[in-house]
């Protein structure tokens, strides 16, 4: 009787065993279905984040025959970058799109590093950056510093960020003293601070009422963000002045804890999901930077350029103290090498 016990310990010993092998991987072999609840702060169907998310759902859900299932949220479970990296640190959403500046609220500062005014020279020394072996470093500081909260799964770009308000800019000077709606500390803070402009802090979703309500001055975004939320229609948002200070990254983020505990098969189609969004949602996004800076300017928004030249000589010395402070200057010059 004795031996009948201890063989019968045995089992449940086994069986335990397989049971916390089993919950380490949450779909063993791949057999298993997955929900993948993927999120980004935009409201607009037409924004170039919904195509990248709709295109991560697409081909996840069909390379995997069904077997992983993607849900997509834009905006529905909020339109603060905040609120999402929060609950992608917490396993309430899986995949989240999110800014270099919302991402040092984590305490990984190093990050705010991508959102520096002036960094990138033009479309192309972006992608050189990001593709590269600087993109490649970025992302493994992420996955350290935040213990495999956060994994990259790719670099989107939400276009070049320019300025917009209740006048025209004719030179650096005319922004004295305006109200601007953009990050109220950090590097990106610093520089407008610089300018003289007075950094404020006014959500996005709350954007429209503000510039039409004479809350704020001024702000500064990507031509298919802020038309698409019809900011050049109010009287602070009419004037745009291209002063193309930011081509501007975002992150495509999951959680990594949870991407570790996938099948190996899924891992790998998730990966092909998110190549094939990044595709996608910088295709769009250069397609709308055209079609609504038509759209803007046949609804009477006015659109002058400026020398950039005075922005520029003013960011540099911000780069090089904030990439100093943060232990980056080696990818600072990298960037630089590669202009």
């Amino acid at each position: 009787m004795r031996k009948i016990k201890c063989a019968f310990i045995l089992i449940l010993i086994a069986a335990a065993g397989i049971l916390a092998s089993c919950s380490d991987q949450v779909d063993a072999d791949g057999d298993g279905k997955i929900k993948i609840i993927a999120a980004h702060n935009q409201t607009s169907p037409d924004s170039p984040y919904q195509a990248g998310l709709l295109k991560f759902k697409k081909v996840a859900e069909r390379e995997s025959n069904g077997t992983i299932e993607v849900e997509v949220h834009a905006g529905t479970l909020g339109t603060e970058e905040s609120e999402l990296v929060e609950k992608l640190q917490l396993g309430a959403v899986d995949v989240v799109v999110a800014s270099p500046g919302f991402m040092t609220q984590t305490g990984i500062e190093e990050i705010g590093f991508f959102s520096t005014p002036y960094l990138f020279e033009d479309y192309e020394h972006w992608l050189k950056v990001v593709d590269g072996k600087v993109g490649e470093k970025m992302a493994g500081i992420l996955n350290e510093e935040s213990n495999n909260s956060f994994k990259l799964l790719g670099y989107w770009s939400a276009g070049v960020r320019h300025f917009y308000g209740k006048k025209p800019l004719k030179s650096i000077d005319d922004l004295k003293g305006m109200t601007i709606r953009t990050q109220t500390s950090g590097v990106v803070a610093e520089f407008w601070e610089q300018t003289g402009a007075v950094p404020t802090s006014v959500a996005w979703g709350e954007l429209y009422q503000a510039l039409q309500q004479d809350v704020v001055d001024s702000a500064e975004n990507a031509y298919p963000f802020f038309v698409q939320q019809a900011h050049h229609t109010t009287p602070n948002g009419k004037y745009i002045t291209e002063t193309g200070h930011d081509y501007t990254t975002r992150f495509l983020l999951i959680n990594g804890e949870k991407f570790d505990k996938y099948s190996e098969e899924h891992q790998q189609i998730i990966l092909k999901a998110a190549k094939a969004s990044v595709e996608t949602e910088r295709k769009v996004t250069q397609k709308q930077e055209v079609k609504y800076k038509k759209q803007a300017i046949k609804e009477g928004a006015v659109v002058n350029e400026i020398n950039r030249e005075p922005f520029i000589e003013l960011a540099k010395p911000i780069q090089d103290k904030f990439a100093k402070e943060i232990g980056v200057m080696d990818m600072l010059e990298r960037i630089r090498e590669l202009k």
